[in-house]
Parts: C-alpha cells; sequence; structure tokens
C-alpha cells in the first residue's frame, strides 16, 4: 500500500459547528505529513430564479447565483483551513458543483490522488443499506481508496485500532486484502502512537462435521479445539509481517457481524479496519455486504479497505448544476 500523501475531507455542511471529520483528518495529515484537502459537494438544484425554493433577484442569472454559492461556501472553507493552517497542516479547499455528493467526492478524491477519504456517517441507522443509494453506502463502495467513515466525535488519543482479517477468505475475498487492512491498521498506529490489534472470527464447527451423522461431547469438542488451533495458526502467519504480538491477536468463534463489534467494545477500539467487496444487483442481496451489517453495530470510526484494481470509480467528468423550473402561480 503507498505511502497516504494527500487526504480528502468531505464537508457536509461548512456551517456546522462540530466537524469531527475535519478535526479528525487533520490530526491524521499532521502525523502523517500529508496534505489535507477540504472538499464540499453543491449538490442541491438551482432553482430558476433561486434555490431551495427562495427566489432571487430579477437581475441575477443563474450563473451568477451559481458564482455567488461557490464562493459562500468557499469563503466558509477558507476559514476553517486558515485555522488548520496555523497548526502547521498544509490545507487546501475545493467546493464545485457536482452530484449525486457520494460520486461528487469520489471524483475529486481520483482527481487529485488522495490516498484516503474521511467522512462523517449520516446520522441514524440504515434500513435495508443493500437497496438503498444512501450516500455513506455508496461512497464506500465506489471508493477505490480506503474510507475513514467518522461516527466518533472523541478525538483520537493512543488509539486501540483493530484490524479485522479473514484468513479463511471467505465470499472469494482475495488473499492480499488482509494484507492491505493489517498495513494500514499498522501506518494509523504507528501514526497516531495507539496500538495494533487483529482479529479473525472463524466458524467453529462446520457444516461437514455433521455430514457423518451424530457426534459425541468428545468429537464435538476436538473438532471445536482442532478449528481453534486452525483459526490460531492463520491468524499468527497473516500479521507476522506487521508484527501484532500474541497478546493482541483475537480468534473468535462467532459470525464476524456479531464478533468484530463485540470485540471493538471489548478492547475499546477507536477505529476497526474492515475489507469490504462492491458488489450489485442479485448477488449483492443473496450473500449479503458484511461490512454493511457491522457498521451499524459498530460504535466507533470504520476505516474501509477495497481490494487493489478492482473497484471501478464512478464517471470522471462532473455533472454540474441541476436547473429546476418553477412553476408560476397564477392567483
Amino acid at each position: 500500500m503507498t505511502a497516504i500523501r494527500r487526504i480528502l475531507v468531505a464537508v457536509k455542511d461548512p456551517r456546522a459547528r462540530r466537524l469531527a471529520g475535519v478535526r479528525k483528518a487533520a490530526r491524521l495529515a499532521k502525523a502523517l505529513g500529508a496534505e489535507l484537502v477540504l472538499y464540499h459537494a453543491i449538490a442541491e438544484p438551482l432553482y430558476v430564479g433561486g434555490i431551495d425554493g427562495t427566489l432571487a433577484p430579477l437581475y441575477d442569472s443563474p450563473p451568477d447565483v451559481e458564482r455567488r454559492i461557490r464562493e459562500a461556501h468557499r469563503a466558509r472553507l477558507e476559514r476553517i483551513a486558515g485555522r488548520l493552517r496555523d497548526t502547521g497542516i498544509r490545507v487546501t479547499v475545493s467546493t464545485e458543483w457536482d452530484y449525486p455528493p457520494y460520486e461528487a467526492v469520489v471524483r475529486e478524491a481520483c482527481r487529485i490522488g488522495a490516498g484516503l477519504i474521511v467522512a462523517e456517517q449520516h446520522p441514524g441507522r440504515h434500513f435495508a443499506a443493500g437497496l438503498l443509494h444512501l450516500n455513506d453506502w455508496e461512497l464506500l463502495r465506489l471508493a477505490p481508496m480506503p474510507v475513514l467513515l467518522v461516527k466518533q466525535t472523541r478525538a483520537f488519543r493512543r488509539p486501540v485500532i483493530l484490524a479485522a482479517v479473514d484468513p479463511d477468505h471467505t465470499y472469494a475475498k482475495p488473499a492480499r486484502l488482509d494484507q492491505q487492512i493489517l498495513r494500514l491498521g499498522s501506518t494509523m498506529a504507528r501514526a497516531l502512537h495507539g496500538a495494533l490489534h487483529a482479529a479473525h472470527a472463524y466458524v467453529p464447527l462446520p457444516l461437514t462435521a455433521f455430514s457423518a451423522g451424530a457426534l459425541s461431547d468428545a468429537q464435538v469438542h476436538g473438532l471445536e479445539a482442532r478449528a481453534a488451533r486452525t483459526a490460531r495458526a492463520k491468524l499468527q502467519r497473516a500479521v507476522q509481517p506487521v508484527g501484532v504480538p500474541q497478546s493482541r491477536q483475537h480468534i473468535i468463534a462467532r459470525h464476524p457481524v456479531d464478533a468484530i463489534a463485540q470485540l471493538a467494545s471489548r478492547t475499546g477500539s477507536s477505529i476497526v479496519v474492515m475489507g469490504a467487496i462492491s458488489r450489485s444487483g442479485l448477488k449483492r442481496l443473496l450473500i449479503g455486504n458484511t461490512a454493511e451489517r457491522v457498521l451499524d453495530r459498530l460504535s466507533c470510526d470504520v476505516l474501509i479497505v477495497k481490494p487493489a484494481g478492482l473497484v471501478r470509480p464512478p464517471r470522471r467528468s462532473r455533472r454540474g448544476t441541476r436547473y429546476v423550473g418553477i412553476q408560476p402561480q397564477l392567483y
């Protein structure tokens, strides 16, 4: 995995008083010596004569309204950037008319060569995530670079970083994805002066164990012990390149959806690093996506890693401004 030289922060509302994503991205940028880019996509439709249903003066042309709104957002971003520059961080700002927001963010990240996207998760639980085009889900699905989804406002202070790996490569996950997860987790732990943990959730008794009929208690215990030893050995091999000590290696005989959330809570993790594979259509509905199912159960931030070279980002050209005509009312 290449070094992170540029971090893009998706600023949903430049007028917000609390910008946890900006604050955490700034902490990472300073620790990694990376440039920070504050980006806001203006995705609201521009009504003919105004925006958000408010009529503009008759002498304002649509290009003038576009420019004025863009400059207002840019000025807000510059005020935020100015405070960050005072701390020694290299910061640039960017705002453009583009939609939908998740595509706009990925487009800008690809354009500037960002190594990481930082975005705040939309509040509330997400139901039927595989069916709804919610911004955070789609951002995770489309971004070819890692995405840090910020869920907690608490600042990073010597954080525990939990890398969730899958040495069994279920659902045809590439073998190299585990190494991407561990290397990125190790990079974050070093930069933030934290501790890297690694977790592997495994199946204690595969279905094939019951193919021969009923098993005695002794046979069940033997199979469970063997599965635990195998899982431990696989995890030890996986973490060897990044040097995770055995005291920070965790094997859990449960489904990842339950195991990761519970272990993150028990270890007090600030960030869970996990992999995701983009799926679509019927295959997505039948298999599901473990990352999406885990996200709502985690209370900490989530850093999603995608397999290198297997993600197709959205179209490169911006969509620009959406114009919506206002139907005149006759009284």
